[in-house]
């Protein structure tokens, strides 16, 4: 007989990043699906589905509910960082784990977390050192008000003082707040090479509206000389923006253009939110069905023996190895630019074998 194995979702379907979490969602949602559907699968998957409303002081105690009121100890879930920081101390105190499916600024390794999306190793420093001998090394840095774009935009400043650039700007937007006019002013006087925009939900979408429109008074501020760069804009949002999204450079994981693929996930899904949200419930559903597995095994249980190997989650950091890929929207699609197979995570930056080798551009001989 199929074990019921209850593992709960915490994805807000409104407020400002409900695109993100509601691809999050469809990626957790197909997976249990796909589970469920496979007739030797040795469990069946319930979710129990908890929706903050992307209000923050709901995150905890939902989680908390989740924990408390159902057998669930897996919980996949939490778009923000702020958010996933609310829930660690529900998820301590009851022996839960909670799967991280987003891109997020590092420095953290949670025994109550297992992180499927990319780290800075994994997006933002491949991504600058992409960038730097192809545009230029002075940038302009912008993001939301916590810990995301503050961290973000902490590394940013290293890599660039490292590489002998320049920050010509920096400036934070509260969560949702769409006023960017002092930002563009700020980028049309420094005229900087690159911007950073760690910018999350309309205030993103705002932003990237309003810089297309200077680009279209001055060439200068286009994708050709200061293009914006992105390590947490995927396909998902791609709807909200239409055309101001031309020319936009992200990274991640998983691309719908490119075959790389997430561990456990295959090709075909709309963003790597989803890649990533639909992998993590494979790695869990993998881990519960060894053998003499509790449903209530802590993370460190279901990852000893070959628990760790099998899953591919590195047992101390409880990240996982993901392609790196860098892709530029271009007729309203992400077209990949540049990739590397796979690379280990690095949440606390220690390993300098872990950055992808920087690669030139191929230059052209004009005659």
């Amino acid at each position: 007989m199929r074990k019921r194995v209850e593992i709960g979702l915490l994805y807000s379907r409104e407020g400002n990043y409900a695109r993100i979490s509601e691809a999050c969602r469809l990626g957790a949602l197909s997976a249990i699906e796909a589970i469920n559907t496979t007739p030797d699968s040795g469990s069946e998957l319930i979710a129990i589905e908890r929706d903050p409303r992307g209000n923050i002081d709901l995150y905890q105690p939902l989680c908390t509910e989740i924990l408390r009121e159902t057998s669930a100890r897996h919980v996949v879930g939490c778009v923000t960082s702020w958010s996933r920081k609310e829930v660690i101390p529900a998820l301590e105190k009851a022996g839960g784990t909670l799967w991280y499916a987003c891109p997020y600024e590092g420095f953290e390794a949670s025994d109550s977390v297992v992180y499927t999306h990319a780290c800075p190793n994994q997006h933002l420093l491949p991504l600058l050192q992409w960038a730097f001998p192809r545009y230029g090394r002075r940038g302009y840095l912008t993001g939301s008000n916590y810990i995301w774009g503050w961290e973000m935009n902490r590394v940013a400043r290293d890599q660039i003082a490292a590489a002998n650039g320049a920050v010509l700007g920096e400036r934070y937007l509260p969560i949702g707040d769409v006023d960017v006019s002092r930002i563009i002013d700020e980028i049309r006087a420094t005229r900087p090479d690159f911007i950073l925009n760690s910018l999350i939900g309309p205030s993103s979408y705002r932003f990237l509206q309003a810089y297309a429109e200077l680009g279209r008074e001055d060439a200068h501020f286009t994708a050709a000389t200061c293009p914006v760069l992105s390590c947490n804009l995927t396909e998902c949002e791609l709807g909200e923006l239409g055309a101001a999204a031309e020319g936009l450079i992200s990274v991640g994981p998983y691309f719908n253009d490119a075959q790389a693929q997430l561990p456990g996930a295959g090709p075909g899904f709309g963003s790597s939110l989803e890649a990533a949200a639909y992998s993590a419930v494979f790695m869990l559903a993998g881990l519960l069905a060894q053998p003499d597995t509790r449903e209530a095994a802590s993370l460190g249980e279901l990852l000893a023996g070959s628990g760790a190997a099998r899953s591919g989650i590195d047992p101390e950091t409880h990240h996982v190895a993901l392609p790196v890929l860098i892709a530029q929207v271009e007729g309203g699609r992400f077209r990949v630019r540049e990739s590397w197979h796979k690379v280990a995570a690095d949440p606390y930056l220690s390993h300098s074998d872990r950055i992808p080798a920087a690669r030139r551009p191929r230059l052209s001989v004009v005659r």
